[in-house]
């Protein structure tokens, strides 16, 4: 009986633990992009990563660790602990490379455009009238 108690007593404290420490690291952020007054900061995204993934990564260990001690219920929570975290790292690192992807897209499309513009200006000085590129706006 003492055992489960201990053992339901430090899943709820262990994981409550966790979940304060994330919250307040997240409003640290919040108050640091606050601080800047909306302006950028530098490698937010790198340090919400890093954080995400030694989380996963010790809950993961610690889960291993009850796991051998006999602890099941501790065991368990910690274990779905790590793996929330590791799924909200996958999808923000999956949807900050998507990000990325298009913006270097746009860019280097942007940049062919604009080649092509000059490329079309050039042409009219020796005499030769090409038509003018017509450029797309992004909504």
């Amino acid at each position: 009986m003492l055992k489960q108690t201990l053992d339901v007593g430090l899943a709820v404290l262990l994981t409550g633990a966790e979940m304060t420490a994330l919250a307040l690291f997240l409003f640290v952020l919040g108050l640091e992009k606050w601080a800047a007054q909306g302006q950028r900061v530098a490698d937010r995204t790198g340090r919400v990563f890093l954080v995400l993934g030694l989380g996963a990564t010790g809950s993961a260990a610690l889960s291993y660790g009850c796991a051998r001690a006999g602890l099941s219920a501790t065991c368990m929570a910690q274990a779905v602990w790590a793996l929330l975290l590791a799924c909200v790292l996958v999808v923000g690192a999956g949807n900050e490379c998507w990000t990325r992807i298009a913006r270097n897209r746009l860019r280097r499309r942007l940049r062919r455009e604009r080649l092509r513009w000059h490329r079309s200006q050039r042409r009219e000085e020796f005499g030769h009238v090409a038509a003018p590129v017509r450029r797309r706006r992004w909504r």
